[in-house]
């Protein structure tokens, strides 16, 4: 029989019951075997789809379910280090969602838990396994588009409930760390370069940060990006090279904002496209995750990569100005 993953969730949050509970159903080589959830019902409803589920009604029993090997942790993102230190301690593998954790050194903390522990734990950036990012890196490393000079980007959406928890300063919300995270982890995934300096001016609404604009400079390109939740739902990134130009055109909600498609223009003058139908991001995610634990296979976002993209988010708070 071939070995899997079993899988706790920790909490019915909503991107566990529409993508990662899937993700993790229709994985090569994981199942959902227990699921937890403080809310009446909400674990019942969300583990009925998958058959045979085991519901835990506090966290704490999840991690002692001795039939659990890996736990997917989708919590407020105050939670989020106390609940991986736990999984960790449990003796639990982990994918925690981002942010992983609030500031870059709380995640030095984690890495030395995970050595001394021997368990596995990651940080869910989806979009660092879905192929067209993998294709962007080769472009630009074998100089399909000359020297990069600079990366431009944009991603927002329009949320201004005070009764969600991205609108809530008590637990972390905020722009940067909802979706800014997404331009500064592709574009450092792509360039395997980190920022040099940072300046950045942030809207401020109700204690969080609700729009965000970024200038940064990296060792021979420069980048600006935008991030919003009060702005009509938009995202694309383009990386401009002195030979040519390439633009995403579904960065980070790949299948749901349209077609995953690079544009590609060249040295030739010719734009071209590369098309992507068929991938999930997130079952590719837990794919590699599962051939990480039971394989030992090197795995694309570690959580010292991590390190370096909360430590840019870090900066662009550091160097922002009030609007």
């Amino acid at each position: 029989m071939q070995p899997t993953v079993r899988w706790g969730i920790l909490s019915a949050a909503k991107i566990a019951r529409e993508w990662v509970a899937p993700a993790i159903h229709n994985s090569a080589r994981g199942t959902i075997a227990a699921i937890a959830s403080r809310s009446p019902g909400k674990a019942e409803a969300l583990a009925a789809r998958y058959g045979e589920v085991r519901i835990h009604h506090e966290y704490e029993a999840l991690l002692a379910d001795p039939g659990v090997d890996a736990v997917y942790i989708p919590l407020p993102n105050g939670g989020h280090v106390e609940w991986t230190e736990k999984a960790l301690r449990a003796g639990k593998h982990v994918l925690c969602e981002k942010p992983i954790a609030l500031k870059a050194d709380e995640i030095d903390g984690l890495i030395a838990l995970r050595e001394a522990s021997g368990c596995f734990a990651a940080e869910a950036f989806m979009v660092t396994h879905h192929p067209q990012w993998h294709r962007v890196r080769e472009l630009i490393s074998q100089g399909a588009i000359g020297t990069l000079r600079h990366v431009q980007g944009g991603f927002t959406f329009f949320n201004d409930d005070p009764g969600n928890i991205r609108n809530d300063a008590a637990q972390a919300g905020g722009a940067l760390r909802d979706i800014g995270v997404y331009p500064s982890v592709v574009t450092r995934f792509v360039t395997m370069q980190e920022p040099t300096a940072i300046t950045a001016r942030i809207d401020w609404d109700r204690g969080i940060d609700s729009t965000a604009r970024v200038w940064a400079e990296f060792p021979g390109f420069t980048m600006d990006f935008y991030v919003s939740m009060r702005m009509h739902g938009y995202q694309q990134m383009h990386f401009h090279g002195d030979a040519g130009w390439i633009k995403v055109m579904t960065p980070f909600n790949a299948k749901q904002y349209g077609d995953d498609v690079l544009e590609i223009r060249d040295r030739s003058g010719v734009v071209r496209s590369e098309r992507f139908p068929l991938v999930d991001q997130y079952t590719a995610q837990i794919d590699a995750f599962n051939a990480t634990v039971l394989d030992g296979a090197p795995y694309v976002c570690p959580l010292e990569f991590s390190r370096g993209n909360q430590r840019m988010i870090d900066m662009i708070y550091a160097g922002a100005r009030d609007a």
